[in-house]
């Protein structure tokens, strides 16, 4: 069954865009339509972050829109320090879990290189 937002999540995501620079909301549609082409995410806004997730788990975290960009987690369960694309890989203290960093600038941040991550996201 498609995922249907319910009028409490959009009111969530709407309270958490709302005074946000046109740069940024032009950063977090663009990430969002281009994952939305990797598969059927879902979104879970909270007060402070925005989940993104698949049916079966939450695979990444919009954590901040700033003045001029957005900055986005990916979790996986080793570090992958061969790339271009994090700012940060930190392992979450106790846990088998590594949170990589994404700072994007631009929306050609949005690269074949994230892309990949992306779709590994979803599919780890």
């Amino acid at each position: 069954m498609p995922y249907t937002p319910t009028h409490e999540t959009e009111q969530h995501l709407q309270t958490f865009l709302n005074g946000k620079s046109d740069h940024t909301l032009a950063l977090f549609h663009h990430f969002v339509s281009e994952y939305k082409k990797l598969g059927n995410i879902i979104l879970h806004p909270t007060k402070t972050m925005i989940g993104i997730g698949v049916p079966e788990k939450r695979i990444a975290w919009i954590t901040q829109l700033g003045k001029n960009f957005i900055h986005v987690v990916f979790p996986f369960h080793k570090p992958y320090e061969e790339n271009l694309c994090f700012a940060k890989i930190a392992q979450v203290p106790g846990q088998l879990q590594f949170n990589h960093h994404l700072r994007m600038l631009q929306k050609e941040d949005l690269n074949d290189e994230v892309l990949k991550f992306m779709q590994m996201a979803m599919s780890s």
